[in-house]
């Protein structure tokens, strides 16, 4: 039986949409007009680590955020695309500047700006809650719906597989000796 995690064993970019995959697609409006976004930080930790792997990270978005772009560039991430009318032209580009095999992308998105870029990829992925015309073309179905950690888990699986996930990264934790004669 094909192990349906093998799909991340050669992924060396991730291509992430905002709106619905980075956050829950819900917008917080002020009374000024400005929109307010929810990032999951578990979300932010993978990426970095994902980074420190050496993997490429791209945002594609058709949101126009400073904060959400303030963010992402915090976090280390240098390819973003941020107010994209066709996500097929930013696709292309990146695929040119960085002569990327589409094989080794991940593109996670949710909904149908994304779908044209996610059949071009070898693995279109998606969170639990996409539109269903999403979930029918991809190839993994995070179990998280977007911004509740279905960005970290398609970085996780794929940086466990390298052997890169965090426990390989950071140092053992160890619990703090007490002095002898302390009590509990």
């Amino acid at each position: 039986m094909h192990n349906p995690l093998e799909q991340f064993r050669h992924i060396h970019t991730f291509i992430f949409d905002v709106d619905g995959v980075l956050t829950d697609a819900s917008l917080l409006i002020l009374e000024n007009g400005k929109l307010l976004r929810r990032m999951n930080t578990r979300d932010g930790f993978a990426m970095k680590q994902a980074l420190r792997a050496g993997m490429r990270l791209c945002i594609i978005t058709g949101g126009n955020s400073e904060g959400v772009i303030d963010r992402l560039r915090a976090l280390g991430i240098e390819d973003i695309y941020s107010g994209v009318e066709d996500k097929t032209e930013a696709f292309e580009e990146l695929l040119y500047a960085y002569d990327l095999d589409p094989a080794g992308i991940c593109y996670m998105g949710d909904d149908l700006p994304d779908y044209e870029v996610m059949v071009q990829v070898g693995l279109p992925a998606c969170p639990a809650d996409a539109a269903p015309e999403i979930r029918a073309i991809a190839k993994y179905i995070s179990p998280y719906g977007g911004g509740k950690g279905c960005v970290r888990d398609v970085i996780e699986k794929a940086l466990k597989l390298r052997g890169q996930w965090a426990p390989h990264i950071l140092p053992a934790w160890k619990p703090p000796v007490r002095p002898t004669g302390e009590q509990e």
